[in-house]
């Protein structure tokens, strides 16, 4: 059971203005992906589990931050659904805690609760991890999403320089490793020099690369 979670800043707003928003956000993806409860003031260099340990309420597959929104996949422990639901509430809420005391702001963050669409396991599963991998290609090469890439080194160059997803921990580059259950897609995806492969054929290919607006 495997589900694609995304949600955007209220009227797509930026969601983070710097890199210690955005490592912020990834910790959060780890710390509030428990079934006890954590202080959502926590510090960054404090253990906010303590004695108990940490028990997991979804495994994180693939995630991908952007300036104005995120996107997860996501599958429940247990296959206890309303786990997602718990811990989205628990990542947004304390995230946007985190935000508008930062910014000293009030009001919404998100445009919504998120977006949840769960994704069956069959032959378009394969391609929405690469879809989440791919969104930072918005910033530098937006033609992507019409399968008209043509250099692809420099693509794939420019996909490497980018840290805010899962991306190089699949490519070999240990990057945030703790905060997802990399087994399940390594197994759905090959190795990096296939998942390159993969990844190339998309962005050549208008009729596979326009599907990535489906996920949006």
């Amino acid at each position: 059971m495997f589900f694609h979670v995304l949600n955007r800043g209220v009227e797509k707003r930026p969601i983070v203005h710097d890199d210690i928003d955005r490592i912020r956000f990834v910790h959060d993806l780890f710390i509030f992906n428990n079934k006890c409860s954590v202080d959502p003031n926590h510090r960054l260099k404090e253990n906010p589990f303590g004695d108990q340990g940490r028990d997991p309420l979804v495994y994180i597959h693939a995630w991908c931050l952007m300036d104005n929104h995120y996107h997860l996949l996501l599958s429940p422990v247990d296959n206890d659904v309303t786990n997602i639901s718990l811990f989205m509430k628990k990542l947004n809420m304390g995230y946007a805690k985190y935000f508008n005391e930062k910014y000293e702001r009030s009001g919404y963050l998100w445009q919504g609760k998120y977006k949840k669409i769960e994704v069956k396991r069959d032959a378009h599963f394969l391609y929405i991890p690469f879809y989440i991998h791919l969104n930072p290609l918005d910033y530098t090469h937006p033609n992507w999403r019409n399968g008209s890439i043509k250099n692809l080194k420099k693509m794939l160059s420019d996909l490497s320089s980018y840290r805010w997803s899962s991306y190089l921990d699949y490519m070999g580059t240990k990057n945030f490793p703790s905060v997802i259950e990399e087994q399940t897609l390594r197994e759905v995806l090959g190795s990096s020099s296939s998942q390159k492969k993969q990844i190339a054929q998309i962005v050549t290919q208008a009729d596979v690369a326009t599907l990535s607006n489906n996920l949006e």
